[in-house]
């Protein structure tokens, strides 16, 4: 894992039940928001679905990702709304 994926994924743990972030909020984070996209594929590659939420991600749109890596936009809409999210 590299130094910037384990940031994302500290700073995507941290995101509250209930809550979602933009991929170019964490990029922002980051200082650097030009690293959205580095943001998707690092979630992408999620090593720990227990501790990284990366369902609560969504794009700057405010729209769940089409290519949600872990069962697709239903899967992502179903985890966020069991945590309070509506869509």
């Amino acid at each position: 894992m590299t130094n910037l994926s384990a940031r994302i994924y500290e700073i995507v743990s941290n995101i509250p039940r209930g809550e979602v972030m933009t991929y170019g909020q964490i990029a922002e984070m980051l200082g650097d928001k030009r690293l959205a996209r580095a943001v998707g594929n690092a979630l992408h590659k999620n090593p720990d679905r227990e501790n990284i939420p990366c369902h609560r991600v969504v794009n700057f749109k405010g729209e769940l990702s089409k290519s949600f890596a872990f069962g697709g936009i239903e899967a992502q809409r179903r985890l966020l709304e069991s945590e309070g999210v509506k869509w």
